[in-house]
């Protein structure tokens, strides 16, 4: 088991260290598929890992190369912990096969937005596509880039206790539409924000109901600390629709298992 938790903690800490995630989305579906918990354990235990700085290597790569900053990042993350009370509270009333039907929506609706096969199309046929920005056009730090990016943590955070991950997914998706960030400075922001113990609140909630396996904590936050440093540094060598495309095929593909679990497959 031990072998198979530092697989999984070092593939989700590259996930997050390219897509700007604590990693849940990866550690949750991989707990259910490889190691047998339940859904509800799964993100009970996911949580705990990412109240721990796993993403402090990656953050710092980021900041390096200015795709972190700092105000944005806190604004996410401060929301993100009051939002995941409230998402915990709504996971713990719901029955693990709705749960699953939810989550593996959830990933479907995400990866289509990320893949975008509709542009791919348009490619192939020739006609004229819409361009990537490498740039962010606001100032991140104003004041309402900041207020902005507080609402987008509050929903990232119940999306967060809700399906037990860091709220990644939520957080870059509207840092890229809503604020019009670059695809690689809403990575780091949210990789930044969720270096602070956002879930704590939704871990607790878990912690209550004894959903949480505390023996496989500490092997998975390591890992997931070392895969972050690596994945950090392969995004920002990559063009930005690369790192979008490939983060949308591993969501539809991780998404097939929770929908025929849902419906009882």
């Amino acid at each position: 088991m031990l072998i198979g938790l530092l697989i999984i903690g070092l593939v989700s800490g590259v996930m997050a260290g390219m897509f700007g995630l604590g990693g849940g989305v990866i550690l949750v579906p991989a707990m259910v598929i490889l190691l047998g918990f339940t859904q509800i354990a799964a993100n009970g235990t996911s949580l705990v890992v990412l109240t721990l700085p796993v993403g402090v290597f990656g953050c710092l790569e980021y900041y390096r190369k200015g795709k972190l900053r700092l105000r944005p990042a806190l604004a996410v993350g401060l929301a993100l912990a009051v939002g995941s009370w409230f998402g915990a509270g709504i996971a713990l009333g719901l029955s693990p096969q709705l749960l699953s039907g939810l989550y593996g929506a959830f990933l479907i609706y995400n990866g289509w937005r990320y893949l975008a096969p509709l542009e791919w199309w348009r490619e192939r046929q020739g006609l004229p596509k819409r361009e990537e920005a490498e740039e962010t056009a606001v100032d991140p730090d104003a004041a309402r880039t900041v207020f902005l990016s507080a609402l987008i943590g509050f929903v990232a955070g119940i999306f967060a206790g809700l399906f037990g991950i860091g709220g990644g997914v939520i957080i870059i998706t509207g840092l890229t539409l809503i604020l019009g960030f670059d695809h690689k400075l809403a990575t780091g922001t949210s990789l930044g924000a969720l270096l602070l113990p956002v879930t704590a609140p939704s871990a607790y909630r878990y912690w209550l109901e004894g959903q949480i396996d505390f023996s496989v904590v500490i092997p998975l936050a390591i890992t997931v600390a070392v895969g972050a440093l690596f994945g950090a540094r392969v995004t920002l060598g990559l063009p930005a629709k690369t790192v979008r495309r490939a983060f949308g095929l591993f969501l539809m593909v991780v998404s097939a298992r929770f929908v025929l679990a849902a419906l009882g497959g």
